[in-house]
């Protein structure tokens, strides 16, 4: 990718060249050309300036996935407007706080979602369709604005399950940095590649899987508007022949699941897992049953995009791999410091893509973002020969009996259990000291008999010290999750309490 400074018109240009008639993305049956696309970015960006907004105003983007989520985004940049890319579905309590915060001029969504009365002077979208007819009002040809490398491009928010949410800005510099990084080194897409990616576009996992990645390489996005279930993610795989899949780590036990014994996703040349630490054992099961490369991942909406990865046809199971350079990661202690390989502590990240604040909130920016340029990740890893093993969240750690215990590896271990489908672990008080608890989900057709929890100690027991085996199973039908599909602990433990 070029290094120009409007990171929209870098992606669109090198296509528009190229590959003008070559499908970009498809969504709902429809297929977009990159001429297509160039085409529909530069009538929204119009569309803005006829609206009346300029260079430097902000604007909530609450679109559902699909073509209308592209026109726009792009588009806004284009127009030198920094895009705020929010859920569709984020109630109107944090939509209002979210659009105060960043002084939103206005807002792209559809009618009757939240952001549609939350948010001032709505531009309603009420279909791709409608959002074209629209556009065709407006001409084409547009004057990228041309910003520096630091000026903000667009922004996300984090989900808010620990307070407000936190806004978290990105810059025209950032993507051609993770794009040289994660996108070219690791995943090495090309122009024959189809990626379907379960995170949602508002997400940073799914915008850049989804969008900036493809548009670079020349690949094509397969989109989905709707809920990412099994049944839509393998029809979407095998209508499209995709080559790529990006989930989760519960995506993939739900492909499982759904998938019958022996059948494969032939078309799948590479899987790539992130949000949250994909256990060995689900790792083991795929490799056994689809024979594709996951690649387990660590990255942060902080970061825009992934530092640690297995590399294909190097996958080390229960690792997120080694360093993407030019990023630096250190295993660290509480003032900083880098600890001596094999001992945990806290993973400490730099690179070209870290946010450079939270967005009007100056104290978290001094909390997490410190001198030298390190952000702190609030995630607990071991290193051991250049490869790096998540151990935990910090704040998910907990001491029993004066030893640190991490729920990750418990779960793993829990999880090789044939009964178990999914489980979290989380700290439960008894008789005032912290003791293991854990939350199963069942197999189908397994149910909750005594003997059961019996023969997960027993199975435990052969697994991990005395310390780390929780002293009761409680048996639920599934686990509070975020729309990403990470694990809502904070919420386990509120029910532990």
């Amino acid at each position: 990718m070029p290094d120009v400074a409007n990171v929209a018109d870098a992606l669109l240009c090198r296509n528009l060249q190229v590959r003008p008639d070559k499908v970009a993305l498809i969504s709902a049956g429809e297929r977009v050309t990159y001429r297509e696309l160039a085409d529909r970015a530069g009538r929204f960006a119009n569309l803005l300036k006829a609206r009346g907004l300029v260079p430097g105003d902000r604007l909530l983007l609450a679109l559902p996935d699909g073509a209308g989520f592209l026109y726009a985004f792009l588009g806004s940049i284009l127009a030198g407007c920094t895009p705020v890319l929010l859920n569709p579905g984020l109630p109107p309590c944090d939509v209002a706080f979210i659009a105060r915060d960043v002084s939103a001029k206005t807002v792209v969504t559809e009618p009757g979602c939240p952001a549609a009365t939350a948010a001032p002077a709505p531009l309603l979208v009420s279909s791709d369709g409608a959002l074209v007819e629209e556009l065709l009002r407006h001409p084409a040809r547009v004057t990228p604005h041309l910003p520096t490398p630091d000026d903000i491009a667009f922004m996300q928010f984090s989900s808010g399950s620990t307070g407000r949410p936190k806004g978290i800005p990105h810059r025209h510099g950032d993507v051609p940095f993770v794009i040289a990084t994660f996108a070219r080194q690791v995943l090495a897409l090309d122009e024959h590649d189809v990626v379907c990616c379960a995170p949602k576009l508002y997400f940073v996992y799914g915008l850049c899987n989804s969008v900036l990645f493809p548009l670079d390489a020349g690949a094509t996005a397969v989109l989905n508007p709707g809920p990412p279930t099994p049944e839509t993610m393998i029809r979407l795989i095998r209508e499209h022949r995709a080559t790529i899949f990006c989930g989760v780590p519960f995506h993939y036990s739900l492909l499982l699941q759904s998938l019958p014994e022996g059948a494969k996703l032939e078309s799948l040349r590479l899987c790539v897992s992130a949000g949250e630490a994909l256990p060995e054992s689900l790792l083991t099961q795929w490799m056994a049953r689809q024979g594709v490369d996951i690649l387990n991942c660590l990255g942060s909406t902080e970061s825009l995009s992934v530092y640690l990865s297995n590399r294909p046809g190097q996958v080390i199971p229960g690792s997120c791999g080694r360093v993407i350079p030019p990023y630096e990661v250190k295993v660290a202690d509480e003032a900083g410091d880098p600890l001596p390989s094999g001992q945990a502590g806290e993973l400490l990240v730099r690179g070209g893509s870290i946010l450079p604040f939270y967005w009007n909130q100056p104290h978290k920016t001094a909390q997490t973002i410190l001198p030298g340029g390190w952000l702190r990740t609030g995630d607990v890893f071991v290193e051991r020969d250049g490869v790096y093993y998540h151990q935990g969240r910090s704040d998910d750690l907990f001491k029993v009996a004066g030893q640190w215990v991490s729920p990750a590896r418990i779960e793993d271990a829990l999880r090789g259990h044939p009964a178990v489908t999914e489980c979290a672990v989380v700290a439960k008080p008894v008789a005032e000291m912290l003791r293991p608890f854990a939350y199963v989900v069942l197999a189908q057709g397994r149910t909750p008999e005594g003997e059961l929890m019996a023969e997960f100690r027993d199975f435990l027991g052969r697994r991990l010290p005395p310390h780390q085996i929780p002293v009761w199973f409680h048996f639920v039908d599934e686990l509070p999750k975020t729309p990403t599909g990470k694990v809502q602990r904070f919420k386990l433990r509120e029910l532990a309490e």
